[in-house]
């Protein structure tokens, strides 16, 4: 645990870091900039975020959806075929709703 929050401390501290290295000279890029671009940048940062929690949570659920269908065919072999087909189904469910994400994070970012 120690060795995680090291890493984690280390990482943070390099974002950080790196972050002021690649910054503008001055402050010219804060003072043109226009409510507008603002607005689109903050839609775009929802997007990015919805889709990303979206695929997060879509391959979650498809790894415990197949995990579980190939421990029950594990246990069971002869049931092979009445699992696999809703498994299938299931897998193209969960996919649908990450690919309903993509599509909204598109309309987000215009």
């Amino acid at each position: 645990m120690k060795n995680l929050m090291s890493k984690m401390m280390w990482a943070s501290s390099l974002i950080l870091v790196a972050s002021s290295a690649f910054a503008q000279e001055g402050a010219t890029a804060v003072a043109t900039a226009v409510p507008g671009d603002l607005a689109l940048g903050l839609r775009g940062l929802g997007a990015g975020l919805a889709i990303s929690i979206a695929a997060l949570g879509g391959a979650l659920a498809q790894g415990r959806a197949a995990a579980t269908a190939f421990e029950g065919i594990a246990r069971n072999p002869a049931a092979k075929d009445k699992i696999n087909t809703p498994m299938i189904l299931s897998l193209v469910l969960i996919e649908s709703l990450v690919i309903y994400a993509l599509v909204i994070a598109f309309q987000l970012a215009g």
